[in-house]
């Protein structure tokens, strides 16, 4: 049996060693085919690229700019398809390949008419990677500095305008981040952390839609602790500030509950001009 084996194995390994140079020569064979076949024109390759893009065969657009690239490297078309490329992998959800290949091409042709696309398509390849609140935000910080640059670098173009309403976006984001982690530090009688979350909102994300909620949070986490004339300014400011709001009335409310504000006359749930009088009184 192990002697019927060994033979075996023996004339295995021949017939193996017998047939590399068969298929040596038709691997050579198949080199020299694919050597010898004409690539097609540049513009050919370059239009079937487009054709496939258009029809959102993504794999099949990339390659066809590859071969470009690869193919005619000092032609301009090898400059067009480069920056499709890149919005090939952005479209692709292949953000990380998109910038690599952005970057590339910032670099070898910082004075192309099209740069600023692609400073711009770059910085959205941040922003789409923008987690949700629950997560850590280093991205929207990469995000933020990313549109900042499209902003310094070309004030006046429609990537600007676009880039700084993405801004604006980034800010409410992280401006919720704080809320959160506010809110958190409130609910473990956090307070002095929890002021510090909901005044940097305050202070430094004023025009973004969690500036209310923050006013109305210090406002009751002063109240828990006491500090009965800081809840009052701060409820006055909110007041004076967001008088429809309904952290306005979430914070007369409080105020009533304490006995820092005098129900309204008619019996009505709020006064409006009751935080405006206190405006006014205290400042």
């Amino acid at each position: 049996m192990e002697r019927n084996r060994a033979i075996s194995w023996r004339r295995l390994v021949l017939c193996s060693a017998a047939a590399l140079p068969m298929l040596a020569g038709c691997a050579s064979s198949k080199d020299e085919d694919a050597a010898s076949k004409p690539v097609a024109p540049v513009e050919e390759l370059y239009n079937n690229g487009i054709d496939a893009l258009n029809q959102q065969r993504y794999q099949s657009a990339n390659d066809q700019f590859n071969l470009v690239e690869q193919n005619y490297p000092y032609s301009s078309w090898a400059v067009n398809a480069q920056l499709m490329q890149g919005y090939t992998q952005y479209l692709q959800n292949k953000y990380t390949d998109a910038i690599g290949t952005l970057d590339r091409f910032i670099q070898l042709h910082p004075a192309h008419r099209e740069t600023a696309y692609a400073y711009y398509l770059r910085a959205l390849c941040y922003y789409e990677q923008i987690a949700d609140i629950q997560r850590d935000q280093k991205d929207t910080q990469i995000a933020m500095s990313a549109l900042q640059e499209v902003v310094n670098r070309f004030p006046d173009s429609s990537y600007a305008r676009d880039a700084r309403l993405k801004i604006d976006l980034c800010r409410d984001h992280l401006a919720g981040k704080e809320m959160e982690i506010g809110r958190f530090y409130e609910r473990q009688h956090l307070y002095a952390a929890a002021i510090g979350r909901f005044q940097h909102v305050v202070d430094d994300y004023q025009t973004t839609n969690h500036v209310p909620e923050a006013l109305h949070r210090l406002t009751e986490v002063y109240l828990k602790l006491g500090l009965k004339d800081e809840a009052r300014k701060t409820a006055s400011v909110l007041g004076y500030n967001y008088p429809g709001s309904e952290w306005y009335e979430a914070s007369y409310g409080d105020l009533l509950s304490d006995g820092l504000a005098k129900p309204p006359a008619g019996g009505k749930s709020s006064a409006p001009g009751f935080f405006t009088r206190t405006w006014n009184s205290i400042f």
